[in-house]
């Protein structure tokens, strides 16, 4: 049995800060959807970084998640 995969799309999620409480960093997380699956790990990195470098808030982390659907071949 062969399984293939076939992507599907990817989702880029974001950390960011958004002030602090008592001493502690305030973090927040944003999920954008529905990218397409072709979309390089670089170019994800870079359209992050441009969209924060527009707000206040400082970037802490980009994670991508990536779907595919499995078929057998």
């Amino acid at each position: 049995m062969t399984v293939v995969s076939i992507p599907l799309a990817t989702e880029m999620i974001v950390r960011y800060q958004t002030g602090m409480v008592n001493g502690s960093p305030v973090i927040r997380q944003k999920s954008i959807t529905g990218l397409k699956a072709e979309v390089t790990d670089a170019d994800l990195y870079e359209v992050a970084v441009a969209l924060f470098d527009l707000l206040d808030y400082p970037l802490i982390s980009v994670t991508r998640n990536n779907r595919y659907d499995l078929i057998e071949e």
